[in-house]
């Protein structure tokens, strides 16, 4: 049985991209880091709190400072969103998706060769 991971949205995916590449942090360095102009620092605390409420992130309160933490690894995450996204959109076969992406050139020479190369491991 496979894990579950709570649902984040695009925006809560842009707090925890900066979680994951440096924490704990707090609220404050967290909207520091954010490089969306567009987006008030009471947005980000928004976000922030709905994660943390997902437990998504986890949140250490010691001295009056409270630091943000991710509960999950960013390794962990992509592999769920991309099963989602295979499941969701090509019927859950990545050959699908792989068929659809070389027929368009969307993958460079150099990507299919590593790619290739992949296989011939896996295959070993």
């Amino acid at each position: 049985m496979s894990k579950q991971f709570p649902n984040i949205s695009e925006s809560e995916w842009e707090i925890m991209k900066v979680l994951w590449k440096n924490s704990p942090l707090t609220a404050n360095e967290v909207v520091e880091a954010i490089d969306k102009a567009d987006w008030k620092p009471k947005t980000i605390r928004t976000l922030l709190d709905r994660l943390t409420k997902k437990k998504v992130v986890g949140v250490n309160k010691e001295h009056r400072v409270y630091t943000f933490y991710p509960l999950y690894a960013e390794s962990e995450y992509q592999r769920a969103e991309a099963k989602t996204f295979i499941d969701r959109i090509y019927g859950g076969t990545m050959k699908s998706m792989l068929a659809q992406f070389i027929e368009e050139d969307a993958l460079s020479e150099e990507e299919m060769k590593e790619l290739r190369q992949m296989l011939e491991k896996k295959s070993e």
